[in-house]
């Protein structure tokens, strides 16, 4: 059974900004990024953390780092970070499995499709409170507009700021993942709501720095294509800037 504690935190940080605003980060106010900007990392290949080739986009993107698990397993030098949800999201890419480095972007409709909300309380008791909302826009008369079912992505994320452990760029480290179709045809007789939301409680892994937690997020319309995309911001965290010379990768 949940706790009180994980379902409060998620909806004080979805439905009540300025209450929240000292236990909770969010993506109010921030950019909405113009795409989206993945990059998965073979657990295998220690040198492509460092590699200074490293591929990285401008700051109007959102950018994710996957570690795919390798054919080293727990032995693997990017092991402590390596997750099963890389492979789901390459399959669901249509991609292979890559040696060293591959990269895959996508552009983001913005607003003229809708507006995304993301935000996340405190760590409590290894777990995160998590919230994911969507304003889809309406259709003006005689213009066609995106429509549900839409897929949304929440990822729990660690940062890792450049130069961290010789990292070149900054990195957002997916760490957990929620995923899930909101779908008008669950409810047929009721016109498509205003707004579609999920609040969870996500897991924080182990190893994982609760300080350098924060979520993205995205969603995609029927066609799979990415309509909205935000990422929470927590403006200065205590002790946030300190133990950069760690690798949250190796653990």
């Amino acid at each position: 059974m949940r706790s009180l504690a994980f379902t409060l935190t998620a909806l004080l940080a979805l439905h009540s900004p300025p209450l929240a605003a000292q236990a909770s980060c969010s993506s109010d106010g921030a950019p909405r990024p113009v795409a989206l900007f993945e990059r998965f990392i073979s657990a295998d290949c220690e040198a492509c953390w460092s590699d200074p080739a490293t591929p990285a986009p401008g700051s109007d993107a959102l950018v994710l780092d996957w570690i795919v698990p390798g054919t080293l397993g727990d032995d693997a030098p990017l092991s402590a970070a390596a997750s099963a949800d890389a492979l789901g999201r390459l399959q669901a890419l249509g991609r292979q499995v890559p040696a060293t480095t591959d990269v895959h972007t996508a552009p983001v409709a913005g607003a003229s499709s809708g507006r995304l909300r993301v935000a996340h309380g405190m760590a409590f008791n290894d777990y995160l409170g998590t919230s994911i909302a969507f304003t889809p826009v309406r259709a003006a008369a005689g213009r066609n507009a995106p429509s549900a079912p839409w897929r949304f992505f929440l990822l729990l994320v660690e940062t890792a700021p450049a130069g961290t452990e010789g990292s070149p760029v900054a990195r957002n480290i997916a760490r957990n993942l929620l995923q899930g179709l909101w779908n008008q045809r669950e409810h047929p007789s009721q016109a498509e709501p205003k707004r579609w939301m999920e609040a969870r409680p996500m897991r924080i892994p182990e190893g994982a720095r609760p300080e350098r937690l924060r979520v993205v997020g995205w969603v995609q319309d029927a066609q799979g294509r990415v309509v909205a995309a935000a990422q929470s911001h927590c403006g200065a965290q205590p002790g946030g800037q300190q133990g950069h010379d760690e690798n949250p990768a190796r653990g």
